[in-house]
């Protein structure tokens, strides 16, 4: 196996197990807190950025295989998994999650009705909003919203 396919595997495996921490922590701070109805296999796979995945996948494979000195390589992994396990403490993953999720001050039209407030999910089908004026979480059909 090459050195660089090698470092494409490990890349993508401890990016894997970054992200995993990361969306654990708002699963487990935001999503449930807000008794929002979304599994974290959607919650995992919905909101992935490629981008970053694939950022992070060049530069750990290239850290890990690659860099020659182990001190520094565990240094910053150990950073790395020391930052995304911070959301698993409920403020910063609270803050995180709105960070990502959480769109502020909508204003959305359903069916009849206009509502204004914060989307805190937005799901494959239905969006979790909270209304200042009935100051409750609502879930609205996405088929039936216009903004």
């Amino acid at each position: 196996m090459s050195k660089l396919f090698q470092a494409f595997l490990t890349g993508i495996f401890f990016t894997f197990i970054l992200d995993f921490f990361l969306f654990l922590g708002i699963q487990q701070n935001y999503i449930r807190v807000y008794e929002i109805d979304v599994y974290y296999n959607i919650l995992f796979v919905d909101n992935q950025n490629i981008y970053i995945y694939s950022i992070l996948t060049i530069l750990i494979g290239y850290i890990v295989i690659y860099l020659n000195n182990n001190k520094i390589s565990a240094t910053i992994l150990g950073m790395m998994f020391l930052a995304v396990s911070l959301t698993l403490i409920e403020d910063v993953g609270k803050e995180v999650a709105k960070m990502l999720l959480m769109e502020k001050n909508v204003t959305i039209k359903w069916k009849k009705y206009t509502y204004n407030g914060d989307i805190y999910y937005n799901g494959r089908e239905n969006i979790s909003f909270y209304d200042y004026e009935l100051k409750k979480i609502i879930l609205l059909n996405k088929k039936d919203i216009k903004r």
